[in-house]
Formats: structure tokens, C-alpha cells, sequence
């Protein structure tokens, strides 16, 4: 079920660039003043998440084609993918924030109007989150704009911080949130024995596809959310709340377009259906032959940049967000003509601009999620011309 092809119509991820390249697009952009990026570094916001294969950028114009009741689409979207992920229920959320935020307003209040309409006013109400200390980032704001309290715990004093008062478990998913955390089956298992409902962020764990149903069907999380415009190639704006029917009519209530702290939140027609199409189109690919090309690619890198003179490449995995793929970490050392702030400044100036993760203090990281074939050799390009193509004799 996850991942299998469908048949050889199926149009891989890897296969878009010609698709999604087409002149009047890239116009559009030059009559702006504004420069495509080859985008090495990860499904980042700020570098407008992934691209949307042809599937999906029709589902959203054929949405533009007429007026709908927007909750009447919201729950046939959201029971459509349910279906398909094996899921109870579906809400679509303006991005995985947005789904955090929501989620814990429905922990909150629930469907009760008056609470709904209170919001962030939360006294007299269980208004306590509960995170793990090692797992605390910038995303808390989408919980604490909710009026909620962040409850920090380390792992052995997790169940000692759950109380009358708690309204939810916030759960970040992910390899790089696992160091001095509980884990997830645990916290779950407590949590759920104090009938206490756990969210587990998990906007960029796609790959592996199979996190649609892990967390909540196999694992028994209340809700997983998720990045519509990362792994899934849906709408930048978009994300999932899978889970529980009670927690998703709650999210329901609580989202647009009703006034409530959700309303700013918008989901437009043209994103629901799109990210219906996403879903669609992700669980059609071939993942293995997908996650194949990515360590096919990491392997070009560390292979045109070995015996570069100031140069250490190695595999890195898994990838930044715990996904099971592989990055290069290229580490520059004393004889680099270029300090890490420079060689980032450098690709970012070039033609094609260039974007790039960075590691530890003196490394970037080149991750091939995001990368379409021919780019990979862009890169290699840029990389090999500012360090310099002197070789060494190792």
C-alpha cells in the first residue's frame, strides 16, 4: 500500500524539471527582479517548500472554476484522505503551524462556541502543553498563540507534569528530536492513561510516505501533522491533521471560516483540492526507486568532490529532519580558500543562485530532496570553480 507504483503512467518526482520550468513562469520571476534559487539545502519555507508535480498544479486551477461550501469541501477533502491513509479523519490546515496551532485550540475548546470564541483567553480551562525540553523550538509559538502554557519536562519527570491542567502532549518528531526525550510509544501510552490527547509534529517526515499512518494507526497518537508543501509536493500553504474523529471535528470548529482563532488561517479551495491531489500523487511513487535516486546523487557529490584541496565530503544521514535519505557534508578545513560564510555567500551570489544547508561551524550540507537532475551538476559545478579544482594526491 505505501509507496507502490501504480502502473507506468506514474510520473516520478524526479521527472519535473521539464515540466516545471516553462519560459512564461521563469519571465514572470525576471519581471519581478527576483532569482530562482537551485534549492541544495531542504523543503524550507523561505525557499517556498518543493515544487508541485502537473497533477497538482491542475487539481488547484480546475478549484478555481467555481463557488463551494467551503465546510462541505473541507470534510469530503478531508474523508477522502482519511481513506487513503488509513487514517479516522482528515482536516487540511494552512500549513503544519497552522495545524499545531488549530490542533491545540480544539485540545482547548473543544466545539464549545463560548471557549472558541474566548480564545487565547483560556482561564478556567486545561490550558497546559506539555513539551520536551530537548524539543522545544521555534514552533512553540503556534502553541502559545493559542493563550496555552508551555509545560518544559525532561523525560524522567514526564508523567510528573501531567495534571488536571494539561490539555494536550506536543510530540516533535524526528531523529534530530530524539536525543533526552521519552519515547513516543511511552509518552503515549502515559498520556493516553490520564486521558490526555499527544500531537506529534511531524511536518517534514515525509519520506518515508508510510508517516501518514505510523503515528497515529500503528503508534495511536490522537493526531499527526504535517507540512502540505514538503515531502507531500502539495501547496506551500497547506498541511495535514491526521487523527482521531473527535479531535478533527474539534479542529473543524475551530478553524475557518469560522471566527474563531483559526480564522486568519485560511485553506482556499484551490489548496484543498490540490493538497487532495498530493496525497494522491505521493502514494502512487515509487519510494524506494525515489529515495535511490536522492543516495545516487549524494554519491556524485562525494565523488566529484573527492582530493579537493581543503575539501572533507562524507555521507550524512540521516537527512537534516530525520528522514531516511542521505546528505553530503562537506567540511572545510584549514587549507579551504574559503571559510563556510564565504563559500555560502559565494553560491548564493552565483548565476544560478545557489542555497545550501549549514553544519556545525565549518561545514554545509547538500540535500537532494529538493534538487531536480541536471541541477546536481550545477552544483558540483559552482562547488568544484570557488574551492578551486586543485586536487590533492590522497
Amino acid at each position: 500500500m505505501w509507496g507502490d507504483s501504480t502502473g507506468p503512467d506514474v510520473k516520478r518526482t524526479h521527472t519535473l524539471g521539464t515540466l516545471l520550468t516553462e519560459p512564461p513562469m521563469t519571465s514572470r520571476y525576471a519581471d519581478l527582479g527576483v532569482r530562482p534559487v537551485i534549492n541544495a539545502a531542504a523543503t524550507l519555507t523561505r525557499l517556498g517548500g518543493s515544487r508541485m508535480p502537473p497533477a497538482v498544479l491542475e487539481a488547484m486551477r480546475s478549484g478555481s472554476d467555481a463557488f463551494v461550501d467551503m465546510l462541505e469541501l473541507q470534510r469530503h477533502v478531508g474523508a477522502r484522505i482519511a481513506e487513503l491513509t488509513g487514517n479516522e479523519a482528515c482536516y487540511v490546515s494552512a500549513g503544519a503551524a497552522a495545524g499545531i496551532a488549530i490542533s491545540i485550540a480544539a485540545c482547548i475548546a473543544g466545539t464549545n462556541a463560548e471557549l472558541i470564541h474566548r480564545l487565547p483567553e483560556v482561564s478556567d480551562t486545561k490550558s497546559e502543553v506539555v513539551v520536551f525540553r530537548s524539543q522545544r523550538n521555534s514552533y512553540d509559538q503556534a502553541a502559545r498563540q493559542t493563550g496555552a502554557r508551555i509545560v518544559e519536562v525532561d523525560a524522567g519527570d514526564f508523567e510528573r507534569a501531567l495534571s488536571h491542567h494539561t490539555a494536550c502532549v506536543l510530540f516533535f518528531a524526528g531523529a534530530h528530536y530524539s536525543a533526552d526525550a521519552a519515547a513516543l510509544e511511552d509518552v503515549i501510552h502515559v498520556a493516553h492513561g490520564r486521558n490526555i490527547p499527544v500531537l506529534v509534529d511531524a511536518a517534514a517526515q515525509i519520506p518515508p510516505v508510510s508517516s501518514l499512518h505510523h503515528f497515529t494507526c500503528q503508534l495511536g497518537a490522537d493526531a499527526a501533522i504535517f507540512s502540505g508543501g514538503k515531502g507531500l509536493r502539495g501547496p506551500q500553504s497547506s498541511g495535514l491533521v491526521l487523527g482521531r474523529r473527535p479531535l478533527i471535528e474539534a479542529c473543524i470548529a475551530n478553524g475557518p471560516p469560522n471566527h474563531s482563532l483559526g480564522r486568519p488561517m485560511k485553506v482556499g479551495k484551490e489548496e484543498l483540492l490540490g493538497l487532495l491531489a498530493a496525497v494522491e500523487w505521493s502514494l502512487a511513487q515509487d519510494e524506494a526507486s525515489l529515495l535511490a535516486g536522492y543516495e545516487a546523487m549524494v554519491q556524485r557529490w562525494i565523488e566529484g568532490l573527492q582530493g579537493v584541496r581543503g575539501v572533507r565530503v562524507e555521507r550524512g544521514y540521516p537527512s537534516e529532519a530525520g528522514q531516511p535519505h542521505g546528505r553530503a557534508i562537506i567540511t572545510l578545513t584549514a587549507e579551504s580558500r574559503l571559510t563556510r560564510a564565504q563559500l555560502v555567500e559565494k553560491l548564493w551570489d552565483s548565476t544560478p543562485r545557489i542555497a545550501v544547508g549549514e553544519v556545525g561551524a565549518d561545514a554545509i550540507a547538500l540535500n537532494p530532496q529538493t534538487v531536480e537532475p541536471g541541477e546536481d551538476e550545477q552544483i558540483l559545478a559552482a562547488l568544484r570553480r570557488l574551492l578551486g579544482n586543485e586536487r590533492t594526491n590522497a
